[in-house]
């Protein structure tokens, strides 16, 4: 699938984004890389606050903060699948489309810088996005899964656990928690997912 196949809107400053945004949304982003693929990077995007931008915040020098800075957009997409949002999170995965097939939504966004500055030893920028096109590729019913939030918070956690100002030990715990979630409340595709998550992972839980 790609971005080509949209259902329309149009690439002008009024495309609005394919979902309502309501506190932090996790999504993925692709971005266009110097090697002319596109980057997959888990991404939360924060809503509106009044008639301000939805904005995103990178955290370090990361490929994502890269093609931002040098490319000017990217496309947030809003996807279900647990192990393509595992993998966003933790891996470096390269795309010849900038649209997963998993994506149930997709927007394109530029971006512009909005602040920055460091937290300890980390850089953080914080992007304004703009949507200029967007496609809603298939409707579902929204159903409360315990499994896929654990993965979810299970790749917030590892992502931690080599910066000093986390608590590491803390952090395993956590992991084994979520591991236990999915193991017992997650479906075949969230298992998946988080033993991605242990592939990934260099550490012991």
């Amino acid at each position: 699938m790609t971005a080509d196949s949209s259902a329309g809107g149009g690439r002008d400053s009024e495309t609005a984004w394919p979902v309502a945004l309501a506190g932090v949304t996790e999504t993925v982003v692709t971005t266009l890389g110097p090697n002319e693929r596109w980057n997959v990077a888990a991404l939360g995007v924060h809503a509106p606050d009044g008639d301000g931008p939805a904005t995103a915040t990178t955290w370090g020098r990361t490929r994502t903060w890269r093609n931002f800075r040098e490319r000017g957009g990217g496309y947030v997409q809003f996807t279900r699948d647990p192990v393509d949002f595992a993998e966003a999170a933790l891996s470096v995965r390269e795309e010849d489309d900038p649209v997963l097939d998993s994506a149930d939504a997709w927007v394109e966004v530029n971006v512009k810088r909005r602040d920055a500055g460091t937290e300890g030893d980390t850089q953080w920028v914080e992007w304004a996005l703009q949507p200029v096109d967007s496609a809603v590729e298939r409707r579902v019913v929204p159903t409360t899964n315990r499994g896929h939030a654990a993965v979810v918070e299970a790749t917030v956690a590892a992502s931690r656990l080599d910066v000093p100002s986390y608590d590491r030990e803390a952090l395993l715990d956590r992991l084994a928690y979520f591991e236990s979630v999915v193991e017992t409340a997650g479906s075949e595709r969230e298992r998946a997912a988080f033993e991605r998550v242990r592939d990934l992972v260099d550490a012991e839980w």
